[in-house]
């Protein structure tokens, strides 16, 4: 009996003890209830797990974290027709995950541990970078920098190597990851509004509801113009067609361009290739900023060629053959240089370099609604924004907008 209670409690109690843990605080966030004290403690409790919980836990632990951070990614497959996909998707993330948190337990030392998890911080599964375990301690009294999390692991590893009160002693150690007041950028000298859209992805392409959302759209700019605004931005996609085959369209853009500056979401196609893009309008001019880094099988599949043609035709109809540009764009706006990004773009750390203060990014969270996904994107732009010391400004469909440091 003693036997099957420690066997239970091990592969079933213990391994989402520590995934609650390891996720709660974008749970936290999502309620509108997030807490420094109770996100600094569930995360060095889950770490704690991590690097000293039984070889066996450490599987299950993983998938659950998997399930908790990845369960929504599904979501997109309906609109593909693959409504039935979801689950399977979501367990394959469970999976992929179980591997990687299951492969701490190769070892049962906590120092190797610990030196396996800081590895795990510079692999991404499937190209996908969302899973940064240092997110843990984004709002929290523990700094999240590389050199931070390897001291946070070092320290809760060294704890097995003490008895009794004792065990406290590594901790203090915490005390130096304790990163000093965040000071964000300075404010642009420019008003900007940020056009939150909440379109439905099941409406949000059919072509009788582009006249709507090409009038509303239009109508947010008129609105911005009345206000006194210097620059409106709206989401991702907010005009669902390709721009440059509408020149009646751009032009009605151009003219209110003389009154403002447009930064808006659309398509663009140039040379039979389709690009994922950000337009400028200002002062009757247009620039097109084209994304540069696609999002793992949403438009693009990271899968060796021979797989990559298949999965695309007969699983995404084509959808997923977007082309990236070469460099990411830089807009000069009202005398103020911008960073575009576009969607995944902004959870990317390649887009925040010394020179990009300031980022606009537009994203649609419509894939993926209802779920956590907004909250987690806004954490990692959350993340890199104050790494780099970035201001970003967030235009979204379904959830995220908001200026982000």
């Amino acid at each position: 009996m003693k036997l099957q209670s420690k066997m239970t409690f091990e592969l079933l109690t213990l391994p989402l003890l520590i995934a609650i843990g390891f996720s709660a605080f974008i749970y936290w966030e999502y309620f509108h209830l997030t807490s420094k004290m109770l996100n600094t403690f569930t995360a060095l409790a889950a770490l704690y797990g991590l690097l000293h919980a039984p070889k066996r836990t450490l599987p299950i632990a993983g998938f659950w974290i998997g399930l908790l951070w990845c369960y929504w990614i599904g979501y997109s497959f309906q609109y593909y027709g693959l409504g039935w996909a979801k689950m399977l998707v979501a367990l394959g993330f469970g999976i992929v995950y179980g591997l990687y948190y299951g492969s701490l337990g190769l070892t049962s030392n906590p120092w190797l541990r610990a030196l396996l998890l800081f590895g795990l911080t510079y692999v991404w599964p499937m190209d996908f970078n969302w899973m940064q375990p240092e997110l843990v301690f984004v709002e929290s009294y523990i700094g999240f920098e590389k050199w931070q999390f390897a001291l946070v692991l070092l320290s809760l590893a060294s704890t097995s190597y003490f008895i009794q009160y004792r065990k406290s002693i590594p901790l203090f150690a915490l005390f130096i990851a304790v990163p000093p007041s965040y000071t964000p950028p300075v404010q642009p000298p420019l008003r900007i509004k940020l056009v939150s859209t909440n379109i439905s992805q099941d409406l949000k392409w059919q072509e009788s509801m582009m006249g709507n959302i090409v009038n509303d759209n239009l109508h947010q700019i008129d609105l911005a113009i009345a206000q006194g605004y210097d620059l409106v931005v709206l989401p991702e996609s907010a005009f669902v067609l390709y721009m440059n085959h509408y020149p009646l369209l751009e032009a009605q853009l151009q003219k209110r361009s003389q009154s403002i500056a447009i930064l808006t979401g659309t398509l663009h196609e140039e040379n039979a290739l389709h690009y994922n893009v950000s337009y400028l309008f200002e002062h009757g001019t247009i620039s097109v900023a084209k994304k540069t880094i696609l999002v793992p099988f949403g438009e693009y599949i990271p899968l060796p060629s021979f797989l990559r043609e298949w999965v695309n035709h007969h699983i995404f109809a084509g959808g997923a053959d977007f082309v990236t540009a070469d460099k990411p764009t830089d807009f000069i706006i009202k005398g103020v240089k911008f960073r575009n990004a576009i969607c995944y773009e902004a959870t990317r750390e390649e887009l925040y370099t010394p020179d990009a203060k300031y980022m606009i990014a537009i994203s649609n969270n419509g894939w993926f609604k209802p779920s956590i996904e907004p909250t987690l994107q806004n954490l990692l732009i959350r993340f890199y924004a104050r790494k780099n010391g970035t201001m970003v400004f967030h235009a979204a469909n379904s959830g995220g907008s908001g200026v982000i440091y």
